[in-house]
């Protein structure tokens, strides 16, 4: 997704769109790999030197509440940020904290089938996403 393409995707979201706003959702894209806000931040200096810590933390804020990112919390209750919005789960390696997607409709199905005859009284499910916690083996790590 380029300069253009993001500026649009805040324009639909009724947000103003501004050079911090795109650099930290364009570093987010780029990066592909649930960055930290610190990953972020380490990226976006490389080319805007002067950018505030508290302004990435505020526009990665912006973009979670707006729905354009969202968080992905490690099981060392590390908060990372993901733009893959289409429904997924996520793969945790426990020796790395890598964080690799996993898409599976089947599983999505079975997941959504569960939780309708489960009726968990007064509990309305928004989402149900699943994070699959293990060692990668035979791949770059």
């Amino acid at each position: 997704m380029n300069a253009g393409e993001i500026s649009t995707k805040l324009n639909e979201k009724g947000l103003k769109v501004t050079p911090q706003r795109i650099a930290v959702l364009e570093a987010i894209i780029k990066l592909n790999n649930h960055p930290t806000a610190d990953h972020i931040i380490e990226y976006i200096r490389s080319k805007h030197p002067n950018i505030a810590t508290a302004t990435v933390y505020k526009v990665l804020d912006v973009l979670v509440s707006n729905e354009l990112i969202k968080k992905v919390k490690t099981e060392k209750d590390i908060m990372r940020y993901d733009a893959v919005l289409e429904r997924h789960h996520h793969l945790y390696c426990s020796e790395s904290s890598r964080i690799e997607d996993f898409n599976d409709e089947e599983l999505n199905n079975i997941l959504e089938m569960y939780f309708k005859k489960k009726e968990i009284p007064d509990f309305e499910i928004e989402d149900v996403k699943l994070q699959i916690i293990g060692k990668f083996t035979k791949r770059d790590q």
